[in-house]
């Protein structure tokens, strides 16, 4: 099943969080899954397995990127039966 993770990584602490959030983003942009990098959050889409393990390899990517503290806010939207779609709940507003 495909499902939609919104992944946000809140550095505390940290005098510069850009480069720290950018590695991050990296590790998500590097993987093979659906992504869209947006202001508050970066939204990832396709299987369960896949989106969180991308999720923990970009905290990892945080942490050694110099994040000595974060909040990680995590969403997730998934179905039974039916795989969930970034267009299914956007295309109405294009």
């Amino acid at each position: 099943m495909i499902v939609n993770l919104s992944l946000q990584i809140i550095p505390v602490n940290s005098a510069d969080a850009y480069p720290i959030i950018d590695a991050a983003i990296k590790v998500v942009q590097e993987s093979d899954l659906k992504y869209e990098v947006q202001p508050f959050a970066t939204l990832l889409e396709g299987p369960l397995n896949e989106v969180m393990e991308v999720a923990m390899r970009a905290k990892d990517a945080a942490l050694e990127a110099g994040g000595e503290e974060l909040v990680i806010n995590i969403q997730l939207h998934l179905k039974k039966d039916k795989d969930v779609h970034f267009e299914d709940k956007t295309q109405k507003f294009n």
